[in-house]
């Protein structure tokens, strides 16, 4: 498979990385601050199941809770996509990155609403954060 577009998408939080990053890994939150992924968010087994944009039931991965602020998950569709997301210090507050790839069978313009979804979700998460530090 040829590599393809890439474009790495960031927001800067004023609050403890290690805050941003509990919030962000947990699963039960993703309703609250990722809606470009979708609604009615379930546990099943080891993955989360839920309602896509399109109203398709979706499967997802999580990676384990970790140390290093690594929030990649996979989205079980075919072909699987894996997203790479990030959460590190940068001084006393936290950046969240995001690796948005473009899909073999999608547009640009389609690559280019995608980036703005993201980026109106990362937001969300940097209002919810900094709002919970009053």
């Amino acid at each position: 498979m040829p590599t393809t577009r890439s474009r790495t998408l960031s927001v800067t939080i004023q609050c403890p990385w290690t805050e941003v990053y509990a919030y962000a890994s947990d699963p039960r939150h993703l309703h609250d601050w990722a809606a470009g992924l979708g609604q009615d968010f379930a546990r099943d087994g080891d993955s989360w199941i839920f309602r896509g944009p399109g109203g398709d039931p979706v499967r997802m991965r999580f990676t384990d809770p970790n140390p290093f602020g690594v929030l990649d998950h996979d989205v079980l569709v075919t072909p699987p996509v894996h997203v790479a997301m990030r959460v590190v210090p940068n001084g006393t507050g936290a950046e969240v990155t995001f690796l948005l790839l473009q899909a073999a069978d999608q547009s640009d313009d389609e690559f280019e609403r995608d980036s703005e979804t993201v980026m109106e979700d990362l937001r969300r998460l940097k209002g919810i954060m900094e709002q919970s530090r009053g």
